[in-house]
């Protein structure tokens, strides 16, 4: 025994050892170093218990650029906002690609879809900025809209008096709206027309469907932060098993059933087909890395939105206003349910105060990061100073740390929804930190080429949710002086962060 605990013991000092030596050593001009103290995570921990305090407290020991080991990987945190142009410009020697690809291969389970690895040719992000952006998203806002009208209030007026209150839990509304809303905007309806007097039968089928999947999604997305860092889902018996039924979901076999997809997904279908060497489990997984990319973002940003606008008595009688000002130009009865609201994309760009709310709220519950990998040993060139980063290691961006600077946004911590409204109730986009105007102010959703393609799509959804809200219906928080509910940390990094607990509403029918 004595024998055993011994041999134990030297295998602990040796690994010890071994991860002591195999810790990086600083080199001249290169930015301070701090390894942590555990094996492969470094700071992984620390820093992902409150990432913004993490940070905060390292650049006030190191300055606005350190070094931190993170899960074996070396990141280089850059927290001056004025820094932040200095990284685009050397878009030479960093790729924003890999992280991304990396990341996707390993949460969904396909193939990889770096063209480089050869499994397919397709330029993911070429597909993306075609389909969501442009005409494509004229066409994606009006099935969006008319979808969320079936959802939010057709499907609701048969079952709901007019006159009685529904509760609900707020977080869990906004999941089951924009989520079948979405989910029947990209992956089209499992019936048409010819369905005749049966097809209300068919929407409750749809329905009950659609709802099984978001049990799946949320099954899945809760492990996602895990993914990311590096755990094989198969830790996570029935978040795997989740992650199949909604890749079953999205076999193009399924999918072909469908009536209505959208462009996006009709092209990926074709490209998948003609351009990857992907089996068919692939191809539904990498459209399930687009239902993700659709969803786990937009709900919280629209609870978020929806839960300060119920809060702030101004920000919701400016919000109602200028939803009255553009329907004014809308034709048809909005109190009929046969009679949907449509939006063009003027209008819908035309919503300065609803864009100042959805951006203030995002602000607030943002915590996405901006990576790139260097591609090569090179020199960074931050103003008068340089420093030398190795290839491989990862040069990182940290956006909460800009939107919660008391120098750029008084109060910072704050809900104010006419923060991004200049003196004539039009978009503010002039910020300036200590004198000097920023490049850089708001960065949700990232910048550069890798900016969210889907951004204005996103958007878009939000002012229509909350346009047909205010528009059909009365809307109050239980209690009008809840707490906000804390930030969910856990999925710092990925974007907007979800509550960690829901907040009790209620709503009913308008009496038009």
């Amino acid at each position: 025994m004595l024998a055993l605990l011994f041999l134990w013991g030297a295998v602990v000092m040796l690994c010890c050892s071994c991860c002591f030596f195999l810790r990086r050593r600083r080199r001249p001009n290169e930015p301070p170093i701090e390894n942590g103290i555990l094996p492969y995570l470094g700071c992984a921990l620390q820093f992902g218990a409150n990432p913004f305090q993490f940070l905060r407290a390292r650049e006030k020991k190191y300055g606005p650029i350190f070094t931190c080991r993170l899960a074996g990987k070396y990141v280089h945190f850059l927290t001056d906002s004025f820094s932040y142009h200095a990284v685009m410009q050397h878009g030479r020697h960093l790729d924003w690609k890999k992280f991304h690809f990396a990341t996707s291969a390993k949460a969904f389970g396909h193939g990889s879809i770096d063209p480089s690895d050869g499994n397919t040719t397709e330029n993911m992000q070429q597909t993306f900025t075609r389909t969501l952006q442009g005409n494509a998203l004229t066409y994606l806002s009006e099935a969006m809209m008319e979808n969320l009208h079936y959802v939010m209030v057709k499907s609701r007026e048969a079952k709901v008096s007019s006159n009685d209150w529904v509760t609900d839990k707020l977080y869990e509304f906004c999941c089951r709206v924009m989520f079948e809303s979405g989910f029947l905007t990209l992956f089209g309806t499992e019936f048409n027309s010819n369905y005749g007097k049966i097809l209300s039968s068919i929407q409750e089928n749809q329905r009950a469907s659609i709802l099984h999947a978001l049990e799946n999604f949320k099954a899945f997305d809760q492990i996602f932060p895990a993914l990311v860092a590096g755990l094989p889902i198969h830790l996570f018996k029935s978040a795997h098993s989740a992650r199949e039924k909604l890749a079953e979901t999205l076999l193009h076999e399924n999918l072909k059933k469908r009536e209505n997809i959208s462009e996006l997904i009709s092209l990926r279908m074709f490209l998948n087909d003609t351009l990857s060497t992907f089996n068919d489990k692939e191809k539904a997984k990498t459209h399930l890395a687009v239902l993700w990319a659709s969803q786990a973002n937009t709900i919280p940003a629209t609870f978020w939105t929806l839960f300060h606008l119920l809060r702030n008595p101004k920000a919701l009688e400016a919000a109602t206003e200028e939803v009255k000002r553009i329907l004014q130009d809308v034709s048809g009865n909005i109190g009929s349910s046969g009679n949907p609201i449509h939006l063009n994309r003027k209008q819908l760009d035309d919503m300065p105060v609803l864009d100042s709310i959805i951006k203030e709220a995002i602000r607030l519950s943002s915590a996405s990061m901006t990576v790139r990998v260097a591609k090569e040993d090179f020199t960074l060139q931050l103003g008068s100073s340089s420093y030398n980063i190795r290839k491989d290691d990862v040069v990182a961006l940290y956006p909460q740390l800009l939107h919660f600077d008391p120098e750029i946004y008084s109060d910072p911590m704050t809900f104010k929804y006419d923060r991004y409204l200049n003196e004539n109730g039009e978009e503010k986009t002039v910020f300036y930190r200590n004198g000097r105007r920023l490049k850089y102010y708001y960065m949700p959703f990232g910048t550069g080429l890798a900016k969210c393609p889907g951004r204005l799509f996103a958007v878009h959804e939000i002012k229509q949710f909350l346009t047909l809200l205010l528009s059909y219906f009365e809307v109050e928080l239980t209690n009008s002086n809840v707490t906000c509910p804390s930030l969910d940390q856990s999925r710092a990094g990925l974007g907007i962060l979800q509550p960690t607990s829901d907040i009790d509403f209620k709503y009913r029918f308008k009496v038009l």
